[in-house]
C-alpha cells in the first residue's frame, strides 16, 4: 500500500486527478470505478478541467460503487444525480453503468451488475472512506468475500446522511459493490481529507485487518494508493 500525504484538500484532489489522467492516457478504453461523496468533488472538478483541455473520456467505461435503494434516479439526493451533476454531464463519457435503486427486482439487478463488472474488469477503482471504515456501502461486519448486493446502512451512516435529506425519509438500504468485487480491481486509489477521517485512516493503515473495519481489506490488495491530507493523517503523525 502506497501512502501519499498532501498539504491540503486541493493538492489531494490534484494528485488523484494526475493518477486518473495518466490511466486514461495510457489506456483510453479503461474501465473506471467511480465513487460519490464530498471527498471526490475536487477530483471531479479537476477531471472536468482536464476534459476541457482535451482529455477524451469517450472510450471509457464507468461503474459506480453504490446507490440508495428505492430512490429515483431523478432525486437530487440519488447518487445517479450526484454523478451526472458533478461529472458525467460535463465530460464526453458514453459507457456509463450505475446501480439502479428502483429496479423491479433488486437482487437480480445486483447479480447482473456483478456479472457485468466481471466481464469488464475495473482497471482503476476510486474510493472514499467512512468514519467507521466503510468503503462503498460495505458497513462494519461486511464479509471480505461479499459481492454486489443490497446492504443495510449503519445507524452512523444514516445519521450522517440525514443532513442531505432535509424533510425527507433517509434511506436505510442501498445497493453496493461487495468488498471482493472492489478487490478484483487492478488498481485502487482511496482518498481521505479532514480530521474526521483521521481515525479511519489510522485503522486502515496500522490497525488489525478485520471485517469490523471494511477498508482494512485493501491491505490484501497488491496495488492500492491512499491519498490523504495532513488533517486526515493527523493521528498517525501524532498531531
Amino acid at each position: 500500500m502506497k501512502i501519499i500525504e498532501k498539504e491540503d484538500y486541493n493538492e489531494l484532489s490534484k494528485e488523484a486527478a494526475k493518477i486518473i489522467i495518466s490511466q486514461i492516457k495510457k489506456k483510453p478504453n479503461s474501465v473506471i470505478g467511480f465513487a460519490t461523496g464530498n471527498t471526490v468533488l475536487g477530483l471531479y472538478k479537476e477531471l472536468i478541467k482536464a476534459h476541457k483541455k482535451g482529455l477524451d473520456f469517450s472510450k471509457i467505461t464507468s461503474f459506480n460503487l453504490d446507490e440508495y435503494l428505492n430512490l429515483p434516479k431523478s432525486d437530487k439526493q440519488s447518487l445517479n444525480f450526484f454523478m451526472k451533476h458533478n461529472l458525467f454531464n460535463h465530460i464526453n463519457i458514453k459507457k456509463i453503468n450505475m446501480p439502479d435503486g428502483t429496479a423491479k427486482n433488486p437482487k437480480n439487478f445486483c447479480k447482473d451488475y456483478e456479472n457485468k463488472i466481471r466481464l469488464n474488469k475495473i482497471d482503476l477503482q476510486i474510493l472514499g472512506i467512512g468514519r467507521n471504515g466503510h468503503i462503498g456501502f460495505n458497513e462494519p461486519g461486511s464479509k471480505f468475500t461479499s459481492r454486489t448486493r443490497i446492504v443495510n446502512l449503519s445507524k452512523q451512516t444514516i445519521k450522517e446522511n440525514s443532513k442531505f435529506f432535509k424533510n425527507k425519509k433517509v434511506p436505510k438500504k442501498a445497493i453496493s459493490l461487495g468488498i471482493s468485487t472492489i478487490l478484483k480491481s487492478k488498481k485502487i486509489i482511496l482518498l481521505a481529507a479532514g480530521k474526521n477521517k483521521a481515525r479511519a485512516i489510522k485503522n486502515l493503515i496500522k490497525g488489525k485487518i478485520t471485517e469490523k473495519v471494511p477498508a482494512t481489506a485493501l491491505r490484501k490488495h497488491k496495488n492500492v494508493t491512499v491519498i490523504i491530507d495532513k488533517e486526515a493523517n493527523s493521528i498517525l503523525r501524532g498531531i
